[in-house]
């Protein structure tokens, strides 16, 4: 006789949505309850404060001189002032309402198990391990790590030949990554910065051969998408003689490679300065006021499938979107097989926009949204470009564009970073989950019985090869200065 579990598996998790549900609004209502009046004048205080505080920024960001240090100072003064106003008046309150978020986003989370919420993760394959791998190494990315890891011992003992960037030399990475193709390499790895890693990365799809990420960069934004350990770099060697493959898309700027991202608009022109590598700080400030103006820079038009974003300050477009409404997996990518480019344009209209970025759910000077290909047209022949962190320009309008599936990326089969991928909170869904009386709203797959065996699933279809643009041996990818 089958036996069906699903009925109470479903039962806890709507009684969980209920229990997220409760704490959320314990976790409101705990500071207003306990303040009475006063707890309510400090919310509205709060959010007023907010938003002077998001005004002040972006007066700091745009204005000059003693007007720059008087919103500058508003700016640190008025946040902490709310905080220890708060903690003054609602000490335990605030310490009760905080314990009560975290038991509405863990029951939120633990309600959407299983109910088609949770991200897809990329599927790996088993392939025997390289027999003539070749390693591309920058000395000087991250701050020496090749050195201090040893990278290039280790590489050697494996089996691997390496090459290293000398120091104070120009050097041309797809030439060389081209050379090793040459020459038989059938892996391809680069220890070094994210703009290291598109490159070879790029030779290593247009030949349809294993890439091999070594998280020896500064940030390594790539690496950590990839689970891999940006700590230790030397355990991405393992991917040699333990290791898997995925399959994961590639995008481009043109015909200029990113694993991460392209940015056009203010960062990008910040870049460009000479001055950012020795004062980043200094440089932007500078720089900032005119670019955020509209006084300087080109004035930028993006269009992304159906949607035209005019005269924004910055837009990125990344290869797979990132996430923007968990705020415990900010930044970072749930899938790098999605197929799709992620783009996030800004665009603000004084310190009120400011304002109103932090203060409203849904601004209108945010937009975030996904598209195939993205075209960044400009009021100039050229437009800066910031990709993968390096700075460049590139001939306008830019056609941004993924290669779904292009990128044959070898990693270690144990990887620090790849857990079980936690669904994202959605409020709406644990509202339906929770108002259920029965078994109506309960996924299809909930529903199966132990003793019905599920279908079986399709195989994925393997991508076929990226095939990039022919240049000549010697033609070098594109101007590139380091900010690692």
């Amino acid at each position: 006789m089958a036996v069906d579990l699903s009925r109470q598996g479903y039962r806890v998790q709507r009684w969980a949505a209920r229990g997220a549900l409760t704490a959320a609004v314990l976790a409101v209502a705990t500071p207003l309850v306990y303040g009475g009046l006063r707890g309510l004048l400090l919310l509205v205080c709060g959010v007023a404060g907010l938003g002077l505080s998001a005004a002040a920024v972006w007066w700091t960001l745009t204005l000059r001189g003693p007007l720059r240090w008087g919103a500058a100072l508003i700016a640190v003064c008025v946040p902490a002032a709310l905080i220890a106003l708060f903690a003054a008046t609602l000490f335990w309150a605030l310490l009760v309402s905080l314990t009560l978020w975290g038991v509405a986003v863990w029951s939120g989370r633990f309600a959407l198990r299983g109910t088609g919420t949770e991200r897809a993760r990329t599927r790996e394959r088993r392939l025997p391990p390289p027999r003539r791998p070749v390693l591309i190494m920058n000395p000087r990315s991250g701050g020496g790590k090749v050195g201090r890891f040893r990278l290039r011992e280790k590489a050697e003992r494996l089996g691997a030949r390496v090459i290293l960037l000398h120091p104070g030399e120009q050097h041309d990475v797809t030439a060389l990554a081209r050379a090793a193709v040459a020459d038989g390499a059938d892996l391809l790895g680069a220890a070094g910065g994210d703009g290291t890693q598109a490159l070879v990365a790029a030779v290593a799809a247009e030949h349809d051969i294993p890439f091999l990420v070594i998280s020896a960069g500064t940030r390594n934004h790539f690496a950590l998408d990839l689970g891999l350990d940006r700590g230790n770099p030397a355990a991405c060697l393992d991917a040699l003689t333990d290791g898997v493959e995925l399959r994961v898309d590639l995008g481009f700027a043109g015909d200029q490679p990113f694993v991460n991202n392209a940015s056009f608009g203010a960062y990008a022109a910040i870049v460009q300065s000479p001055a950012y590598r020795d004062d980043k700080i200094g440089t932007s400030l500078e720089m900032l006021p005119g670019l955020l103006s509209g006084r300087q820079g080109p004035r930028l038009v993006a269009r992304a499938g159906g949607t035209t974003l005019t005269a924004p300050q910055a837009v990125l477009v990344s290869n797979n979107p990132y996430r923007t409404g968990d705020p415990f997996g900010l930044g970072r990518r749930e899938r790098l097989d999605s197929a799709v480019l992620g783009v996030l344009g800004v665009r603000l209209e004084g310190a009120v926009g400011a304002a109103a970025l932090l203060l409203n759910p849904d601004p209108g000077g945010l937009t975030i949204l996904t598209a195939s290909e993205v075209v960044i047209e400009a009021d100039r022949a050229a437009v800066e470009a910031g990709v993968d962190g390096e700075a460049m320009v590139l001939p306008a309008p830019v056609h941004c564009r993924i290669a779904p599936g292009a990128l044959r990326v070898r990693v270690p089969r144990k990887r620090p970073g790849v857990t079980r991928a936690a669904p994202g909170l959605d409020w709406r869904r644990l509202r339906k989950l929770a108002a259920t009386v029965g078994r109506t709203a309960a996924p299809s797959r909930l529903h199966r019985s132990y003793a019905v065996p599920a279908p079986p699933r399709e195989p994925a279809r393997p991508a076929a090869p990226y095939r990039a643009p022919e240049t000549g041996p010697n033609e070098p990818a594109g101007p590139r200065s380091s900010h690692q």
